[in-house]
């Protein structure tokens, strides 16, 4: 629950400024509604439910300490990375697929060597959900409703920044990672 009030937080007021920032291309399909709320279903609800209602505890199994340990390690640094995703992002944030009418490419800060590292933040989280509830669905529902979404989104995100930006985006997606930091010499995107 700390975990979900922190998140909360530091979304807020860049939801808040974004909405000044007006919607030059909207491309939230139904298809993109139905996955945000899985996401927020498997993010949120699940882990709810499993902590005030007995609900889900057919499906219990116990962890070892040091999974929670890891677990409660992995959170910091995943809250880290999507306050730095927001505050670098600006105003260009979105929580949809949309391209602002004042939206600019950032690629400093975080976004520096990561091309999306919300996304990263996010894996984080569901492995700390995972990792902190020892229960199949609760547990492991945000990694599967939140894999959903990512698998089906990024390829669409990317082609929308590829056609907002073209060729600085193409230069930008050969000198970054996609989730993680590229190592070495830049490298061609598969």
């Amino acid at each position: 629950m700390i975990f979900w009030v922190s998140v909360s937080v530091i979304r807020y007021p860049h939801g808040k400024r974004q909405r000044k920032n007006k919607i030059k291309e909207n491309r939230k399909t139904p298809e993109e509604k139905i996955l945000l709320f899985g996401a927020t279903l498997g993010m949120g609800l699940m882990p709810v439910i499993y902590v005030f209602t007995p609900f889900l505890n057919f499906a219990d199994y116990s962890l070892p300490i040091w999974v929670n340990i890891l677990g409660l390690l992995l959170a910091g640094p995943s809250l880290w990375l999507f306050y730095r995703s927001h505050k670098d992002l600006g105003l260009n944030w979105s929580a949809s697929l949309e391209v602002r009418e004042e939206h600019t490419l950032v690629t400093d800060g975080i976004y520096q060597s990561i091309r999306h590292p919300m996304y990263t933040s996010i894996w984080l989280w569901v492995l700390v959900q995972a990792f902190l509830l020892p229960n199949l669905v609760a547990g492991w529902a945000g990694f599967v409703t939140f894999g959903i979404l990512y698998v089906l989104r990024v390829g669409k995100e990317e082609k929308m920044m590829l056609q907002q930006f073209g060729g600085q985006y193409q230069d930008y997606m050969q000198k970054t990672g996609r989730l993680i930091p590229r190592m070495g010499k830049e490298k061609q995107v598969h």
